[in-house]
């Protein structure tokens, strides 16, 4: 019995770790803390496996992903370094890397929940009340944070014209 679960296990780590892995990497923006964040996650997994995995386990392993970066986050919030370009004022919309530097300052200057709800709903494509279960927390919660992450996303690309955001996204 214990190798057909810990075989049950392995192919669900197969399957799920690369999507995982991008998941966490959206949500926190540092590959390695990602890495971490989703081997911390299966491990809790691993030790729960018996109980939920004949229920939801992408909900359960979705649960303590994105709750173990909030609470990364509120521990080290004030010793962690940004990285930023330091050559970039954002006057310059000639390529799309510049773009994509604004969005992902943009996104770092998000609350690890509002990228965490963002991730959900726009990346993994849940709705808002799949999202709410995820997170555990109301669908109140969920379209305030959307709401407040994509306005502060929109504010930071106002700069760039909008014929031009266009004509660079075909």
């Amino acid at each position: 019995m214990r190798d057909e679960v810990d075989a049950d296990f392995a192919g669900y780590v197969v399957s799920r770790q690369h999507r995982l892995l991008r998941a966490a990497y959206l949500i926190c923006g540092d590959e390695h803390l990602a890495q971490d964040l989703v081997q911390q996650a299966l491990t809790k997994l691993a030790l729960q496996w018996g109980r939920v995995r004949d229920g939801n386990p992408d909900a359960y392993v979705n649960r303590i992903l994105y709750r173990d970066a909030i609470s990364w986050w509120r521990r080290f919030r004030r010793e962690r370094l940004v990285e930023t370009v330091d050559d970039y004022d954002g006057e310059d919309p000639d390529t799309p890397t510049l773009l994509r530097v604004d969005v992902q300052r943009a996104l770092m200057a998000l609350t690890p929940r509002q990228r965490a709800v963002l991730v959900l709903r726009y990346f993994e494509d849940l709705t808002e009340t799949e999202t709410a279960d995820q997170l555990g927390v109301t669908v109140g919660t969920v379209k305030s944070q959307s709401h407040v992450a994509l306005n502060k996303l929109r504010a930071a690309v106002a700069h760039w014209p909008e014929a031009e955001l266009r004509a660079k996204e075909t």
